[in-house]
C-alpha cells in the first residue's frame, strides 16, 4: 500500500501540483494520465522515492519491495542480461554474489561454510534456483529468445534494451511496480503478453502510458493530472473518458445557465435604470448581478489538436498495384515476393513483428528506396502524402522557423493563415518562431501532420504517426483518420488506433503476406485460432 498525504511540488515557483492525497492498494492498477508536462513521470519519480516533493510525504510499508522500469538504456553495459534481469531482485541479486564470492574463495574456512549455509538457505528462500528460469519466461513473453539471458547488454539493440529492462521491472514479484511507458518498442504480441502479465498480477502497478487500448485492458483506476491537481477515479481509461466528457458538458449547460441569467438582470437594468420608478428595483438587481460570477471551465492543461486531411480530388478506381517486391536490407530478406492490390476506400494497416519490412515497404512505394524486384503502379488520379517513421531529414541542420518550414509546403503563403492553421495545431503566439531544428518529438510529429495536411491528397501513407504524441493528440489524429474519405495505408503499435481506423489487415510475413479484409480485432481472432 502507498499513501500520499498532501503532497505538493513546485517548481521555480510554480506549482506543478498541490495538496494531493491518495491511496494506492494492493490487486489494482493505476493508470497515470495528464498532458505532455502535466507532471506524470515526475510523480513517478516522488512515489519511487527518487525526486523529493516540496511539501508533503509518501508512506509505503518498508516490507513491501517496490520495483521501477528504469530509463538509462546504458546503465548496464557491463553486465550480462541475466545478471541485468536478477537486479530487478537488489536482496536476490546481493545474496546471489556474496555466497558466490565465498566460494570462490581458496581458504574456505568453517566460519566461511556456516555464512554459506544461510546465504544458501535465503537464496531458496527467495526462489533463488527458479530465478534463471522465470528470466528467461519473461524474455519469451516479451518476444527474445531466451538464449540471450548469456549476452552481454552492450550488444543489444535499443529495442531489446527496453525489453530487457522491462523483464527486469517484472521479476522477482515485487510487491509494487512502478512503469513509465512500457510498452514503448513493443509489438502488439509483446504488449498483449504484458497486458495479461499486468492482469493477472496481485501487487500494486502504477503506470503512465499513452496507449489507449493497453490502459483499458489493465487499468481498475484512473489517476489524472491537471488543473495542477491529482484526482483518482475508479475505472478504465475509456470509463474516465467518458464520464469526463459528461462532466465538461454538464459545466457547459450549467454555465449557459448561468449566462443567460446574467443577460436577463443586465436587460432589466438596461431597460429600468432610467426609470425613476423602477430604480430601486434596477439598483437591487444591479447589486445582485455584481454577486454572480459564471463559473468558468478550469483553464485544463489538455490541449487537443486539430487533424483534419481533405482531398483536393476524389481518387478513381485504380489506387495501388504492387507486384513480387522483395528487397533484402543489411543482409536479410525483409520482403519476398510482396503483391496486393489496394482498391478505392481501403484503410490497410500493416502488422507483424517484423517493423523493418513495414519501413522498407513503404519507402519502396514511396520511391524513397528502390525493390530489388519487382514492381508498384500508383493510380493516375491518385496523390500521396507520407510520414515517415524517421522524420530527422526534414529537421537536421534546418534554421527555419516553424512558420517558415511550413510555408515551403502551403498554397497560401500568407502570415494570417499560416499562423490560423498552426494555431490549431497548437503552435500559437512565438511558439511559431522556434527553429525546427530544437523541436521535441512531439513537436516534430505536429509538423509533419501539418505539412500532410497541406497536400490535399486522397492517399495517405503513414509509419507509426502516434509516436512521441501525448494521449490528446493520439485521439485528435485518430479521429482526423478515422473521418478521412480517402485512402488510408499506415503501420501504427496503438492497438485502438489500428481497431478503429484499419478496414483491413495486411501482415508481411518471411513467405509473402497474409491478407484479410476485416477489423484488427477480428484479424487477431482468426490468427489466434490458427496459432491454437
Amino acid at each position: 500500500m502507498i499513501t500520499v498525504s498532501d503532497l505538493s511540488l513546485a517548481f521555480s515557483g510554480q506549482n506543478l501540483f498541490s495538496h494531493v492525497n491518495l491511496l494506492f492498494t494492493e490487486g489494482n492498477c493505476y493508470g497515470v494520465i495528464g498532458a505532455n508536462g502535466a507532471g506524470k513521470s515526475t510523480f513517478l519519480k516522488i512515489l519511487s522515492g527518487e525526486l523529493e516533493p516540496s511539501k508533503g510525504e509518501v508512506s509505503i510499508d518498508k516490507n513491501l519491495r517496490m520495483s521501477v522500469l528504469q530509463q538509462d538504456h546504458h546503465a548496464y553495459d557491463s553486465y550480462t542480461v541475466l545478471e541485468t534481469i536478477l537486479m530487478g531482485n537488489e536482496r536476490l541479486y546481493e545474496v546471489l554474489q556474496q555466497k558466490n564470492a565465498i566460494y570462490e574463495k581458496e581458504d574456505f574456512s568453517d566460519e566461511d561454510g556456516i555464512r554459506a549455509a544461510g546465504l544458501e538457505a535465503e537464496f531458496a528462500e527467495l526462489n533463488g534456483w527458479e530465478a534463471e528460469t522465470e528470466a528467461g519466461k519473461l524474455l519469451q513473453g516479451l518476444g527474445l529468445d531466451n538464449m540471450l539471458l548469456y549476452a552481454q547488454m552492450d550488444t543489444l539493440t535499443g529495442t531489446e534494451k527496453v525489453r530487457v529492462l522491462l523483464a527486469r521491472a517484472l521479476f522477482g514479484q515485487p510487491d509494487i511496480i512502478l512503469l513509465d511507458e512500457p510498452t514503448n518498442d513493443l509489438d502488439n504480441k509483446s504488449i498483449a503478453w504484458l497486458e495479461s502479465f499486468l492482469m493477472d498480477y496481485p501487487g500494486t502497478v502504477i503506470v503512465v502510458s499513452h496507449d489507449r487500448h493497453f490502459l483499458n485492458n489493465v487499468c481498475t483506476h484512473i489517476v489524472d493530472i491537471d488543473y495542477n491537481k491529482i484526482k483518482m477515479y475508479v475505472g478504465n481509461y475509456d470509463f474516465w473518458y467518458e464520464s469526463s466528457q459528461i462532466m465538461q458538458r454538464m459545466m457547459r449547460d450549467q454555465n449557459k445557465k448561468t449566462e443567460e441569467k446574467i443577460k436577463e438582470l443586465q436587460s432589466f437594468i438596461q431597460r429600468f435604470s432610467a426609470n425613476k420608478s423602477k430604480s430601486r428595483q434596477a439598483t437591487s438587481r444591479k447589486k445582485l448581478l455584481e454577486k454572480i460570477t459564471v463559473e468558468e471551465m478550469p483553464a485544463s492543461s489538455r490541449r487537443y489538436p486539430y487533424v483534419g486531411f481533405t482531398m483536393d480530388r476524389e481518387p478513381g478506381k485504380e489506387i495501388l498495384e504492387v507486384e513480387g517486391l522483395t528487397k533484402t536490407v543489411d543482409g536479410v530478406k525483409v520482403l519476398n515476393n510482396v503483391s496486393f492490390r489496394v482498391n478505392k476506400g481501403d484503410k490497410i494497416a500493416f502488422v507483424g513483428s517484423n517493423e523493418t519490412a513495414n519501413t522498407t515497404l513503404f519507402k519502396i512505394l514511396m520511391e524513397e528506396m528502390e525493390s530489388d524486384t519487382g514492381t508498384f503502379k500508383w493510380g493516375v488520379s491518385t496523390s500521396r502524402s507520407y510520414f515517415p517513421q524517421d522524420n530527422s531529414p526534414y529537421f537536421n541542420g534546418c534554421d527555419k522557423s516553424i512558420i517558415q518550414w511550413l510555408e515551403q509546403y502551403s498554397s497560401d503563403t500568407t502570415e494570417t493563415y499560416l499562423r490560423g492553421f498552426l494555431g490549431k495545431m497548437l503552435f500559437s503566439g512565438d511558439d511559431v518562431l522556434k527553429p525546427v531544428n530544437v523541436l521535441s518529438g512531439g513537436e516534430k510529429v505536429r509538423c509533419m501532420l501539418s505539412r500532410m495536411m497541406m497536400f490535399g491528397s486522397n492517399v495517405l501513407v503513414l509509419d507509426q504517426p502516434t509516436n512521441h504524441l501525448d494521449l490528446e493528440s493520439i485521439t485528435a489524429v485518430n479521429n482526423g483518420l478515422m473521418d478521412f474519405k480517402g485512402v488510408v495505408l499506415f503501420a501504427s503499435h496503438d492497438h485502438q488506433f489500428v481497431q478503429t481506423i484499419a478496414n483491413r489487415v495486411i501482415e508481411i510475413t518471411e513467405d509473402g503476406i497474409i491478407d484479410r479484409l476485416c477489423t484488427y480485432d477480428e484479424y487477431l481472432e482468426a490468427r489466434d485460432g490458427v496459432l491454437a
